[in-house]
């Protein structure tokens, strides 16, 4: 399950026809040198990735050093307005052969706002996915987004679209005006033959995906990535990384502070997957179901005490009712021609991810049962006409499908997920199925799968910060509590009682002060540290 979403409605087509919420520094500036580059990764990445790729990421990086990036104003339609720079880092599709084929990757950049002797190099950012686009980051400082003011004022502000992602070399796996096309079926399977029929989708997505994309699928994993993400390091001319990660970041990070410890500076990861190999992703995305049916559940008892607005129910179970009667009716007949089932989870789910939508969502639903059905279709259909959103859209899930699928080995049995996914449905229905079905791409995946990585620390790693909401839906709270087991001197602050996802970009100065701090001064608390939770939406 992803979170990325590029355009304005909340909902993408999942990769078996189920739609889905569109769900990852350098006090010196010299760049090392190639020799002293190898030895740095050569080391520690040859347990994990092998020599070569060890060895091709030293000589990506040296020549990434030695080129720097050629700033220049973003593209008319990239819609990221000055002082934002755009521009292009070179990296191997395989760094195993680094002078064999060059895939290119865009940047962008907005200078640090504060004086020259308070700058203190680049933040690189990555939002998640995987399949997310970090470029409009260096937009938090144009816009002026209050939570990263101080921190703008040391560090210049960096995005980048990761490989196959948005403008960097990106990768396709459908048709997207087909991809969003609706009603799609209903991920709940009635009968043997609607589960049949949605294998049979997943099936000819896999295809798919090796039919447009069959070159770059090999080298989609989190590894390639971590290797470009040191590559675009040297090309900012940053002896070593500064990063903060969200999401699916948060795997990127890790894995990058694994292969390169001592590449890094400061690393912020915030609503963290789980990185244990056991949990690659398969597991990671049953943990999935349970956390989302809580989180639904907080949503709904927030609706129902604020019944005064909604008019949905004084409990939880009236609320559901009201849910169950609506996906019935929408089953029964699509809402508008183009609502079913598949497109109320895709719309109703960006609630339990995120609190910013609660509202939202419950305004839009008690239109509904108030008689006006036309804000639900506005809300959870898809627009056709939005040509560039619905490739955006494909292209994030193609990504997702693409990276999950080679970064681990999935299971091929059919009877292993179906037991699973039924069994979890019975306690968890929410998200269950949709989920399972949005995966399943991965038991027939055509190109090689991998063992994921053990992230650990390695020689050289400095403390990481790590944050985490408590309830949070898309990466279960076990997951920073696994990542700080791992990485040695880390410090983790819990929101509690709260699960908003993506803890960072939210206001609640416990959190906002220590991020500041640490980011600004490498000043960590002598232990890990509880936050009362930030302010509760209000309808």
């Amino acid at each position: 399950m992803r979170d990325n979403r590029p355009k304005r409605r909340t909902a993408t087509l999942g990769s078996a026809g189920v739609l889905v919420a569109a769900t990852l520094i350098a006090g010196a500036v010299a760049a090392p040198t190639a020799s002293a580059d190898a030895g740095a990764t050569t080391a520690t990445e040859s347990r994990h990735g092998g020599d070569r790729e060890a060895r091709g990421v030293a000589i990506a990086a040296a020549r990434a050093a030695h080129k720097g990036i050629d700033w220049q104003d973003c593209p008319a339609g990239w819609g990221l307005e000055k002082p934002i720079q755009c521009g292009w880092v070179t990296v191997p599709l395989d760094y195993a052969k680094p002078y064999g084929k060059q895939i290119k990757l865009a940047v962008d950049r907005v200078g640090n706002t504060g004086t020259k002797s308070e700058r203190q190099g680049a933040l690189v950012y990555n939002p998640g996915g995987p399949g997310g686009s970090g470029l409009r980051f260096p937009r938090r400082v144009t816009t002026k987004a209050p939570v990263w003011q101080n921190v703008a004022k040391a560090y210049d502000f960096v995005g980048f679209d990761p490989r196959g992602v948005g403008k960097s070399t990106p990768i396709s796996c459908v048709d997207p005006q087909e991809f969003v096309k609706a009603p799609k079926m209903d991920p709940v399977p009635d009968s043997e033959a609607d589960k049949l029929a949605q294998r049979k989708l997943a099936r000819e997505y896999a295809e798919g995906c090796y039919e447009r994309s069959g070159e770059m699928l090999p080298h989609m994993t989190t590894p390639n990535t971590a290797r470009d993400l040191d590559v675009i390091r040297a090309a900012l001319g940053e002896k070593k990384l500064n990063f903060l990660g969200v999401s699916y970041g948060t795997y990127l990070g890790a894995v990058y502070g694994t292969l390169f410890p001592g590449h890094v500076r400061r690393m912020v990861v915030d609503s963290v997957v789980n990185p244990s190999r056991e949990k690659i992703w398969y597991q990671a995305n049953l943990d999935q179901d349970v956390a989302f049916e809580m989180r639904w559940q907080d949503w709904q008892d927030w609706v129902a005490k604020n019944d005064a607005t909604f008019h949905l129910g004084t409990t939880r179970a009236e609320v559901q009712a009201k849910w169950l009667e609506l996906r019935a009716a929408a089953k029964k007949e699509p809402i508008g021609g183009v609502v079913g089932p598949a497109e109320l989870i895709g719309f109703f789910q960006s609630a339990p991810y995120y609190d910013s939508a609660w509202v939202p969502v419950a305004t839009v639903f008690s239109k509904y049962v108030a008689g006006d059905t036309q804000a639900l279709v506005d809300a959870a259909a898809p627009d056709l006409s939005d040509t560039a959103g619905n490739a955006a859209s494909e292209n994030g899930n193609a990504v997702y499908t693409a990276v999950e699928c080679a970064d681990a080995k999935w299971p091929t049995s059919w009877e292993r997920w179906d037991r699973d996914n039924t069994r979890l449905h019975r306690d968890h229905p929410f998200l269950t199925w949709s989920n399972a079905w949005m995966n399943l791409p991965c038991a027939t995946w055509p190109v090689k799968q991998h063992t994921p990585v053990d992230v650990k620390t390695g020689k050289g790693l400095p403390p990481v910060l790590i944050v985490q909401a408590e309830r949070d839906a898309a990466t279960p709270y076990g997951g920073a509590l696994e990542l700080h087991q791992r990485f040695k001197g880390s410090r983790l602050i819990t929101e509690k009682d709260a699960g908003s996802h993506g803890v960072t970009g939210l206001v609640n100065s416990c959190v906002n002060n220590r991020v500041d701090a640490y980011l600004l001064t490498g000043e960590l608390d002598a232990r890990d540290v509880t936050c009362e939770p930030h302010t509760t939406p209000k309808p």
